[in-house]
């Protein structure tokens, strides 16, 4: 009779979990950054995919972690193929993902693209809600993206008029980025505002401002910057 220890299957358990949360996040890395709400019909299925195979080595310890490793692989390897092929040849990115769908052309609603694509005049109405529009007749061209997203242009009356229309000249701040966080320097936001530490240090002597003080600070190319202090305890 085979004595089962539960502390050992349990901490057998969390270490086979924690090797596949790592090996799941390292494969949707390598498929590239996408929100939710971004991804196409074969990435949505992909990730699905990889959800389902990764849970069943997680719960049934006695399979081997391999089980869960290579089928997550192969989809992987099959979605880089895919995305290089739709990048490659527009008719395969066609297949795929579909194309973008009118459905209201020139302030008219077009019915058969809302009955081709299954959208309710109700659905088609939360869309443009979710985009601060509250009547179709403000709207005069829309697509429904192949994502499911919706594009919206309004009419020229109901646009929001901006610099160039107003013959204004606005400043151009370049990007503004955190550059501190919690008493951190954060080299990458450093790069995107294009300044260096010794720009950060500069601007705290003159501060007369320790680094450890800080608990934000968000610094653009022009030099512009904002300091927040941490609260006193």
């Amino acid at each position: 009779m085979v004595n089962i220890n539960i502390g050992d299957v349990m901490i057998i358990s969390i270490i086979r979990t924690i090797i596949l949360y790592a090996f799941i996040v390292l494969a949707m890395r390598l498929m590239g950054k996408r929100q939710i709400s971004d991804l196409q019909p074969n990435e949505l299925v992909i990730t699905l995919l990889i959800s389902d195979i990764a849970a069943i080595p997680m719960q049934n310890t006695s399979q081997p972690l391999i089980s869960g490793f290579v089928p997550v692989l192969v989809l992987v390897s099959m979605e880089i193929t895919a995305s290089v092929l739709m990048m490659k040849l527009a008719p395969f990115r066609k297949m795929i993902c579909g194309s973008p769908v009118l459905v209201i052309s020139d302030g008219k609603i077009l019915q058969d693209q809302m009955k081709r694509l299954r959208l309710t005049t109700e659905d088609l109405c939360v869309q443009l809600r979710q985009q601060n529009i509250f009547s179709i007749e403000e709207v005069q061209y829309c697509i429904v993206e192949t994502n499911g997203s919706v594009s919206i242009l309004q009419k020229p009356e109901y646009r929001q008029p901006n610099a160039q229309d107003m013959n204004i000249t606005i400043e151009d701040n370049k990007i503004e980025t955190v550059v501190i966080n919690d008493g951190k320097i954060l080299d990458n936001s450093l790069k995107l505002c294009q300044k260096t530490q010794q720009d950060v240090y500069n601007i705290l002597n003159s501060e007369q401002t320790e680094l450890n003080a800080v608990f934000l600070m968000t610094l653009d190319a022009l030099g512009k910057y904002n300091i927040i202090l941490k609260e006193k305890k």
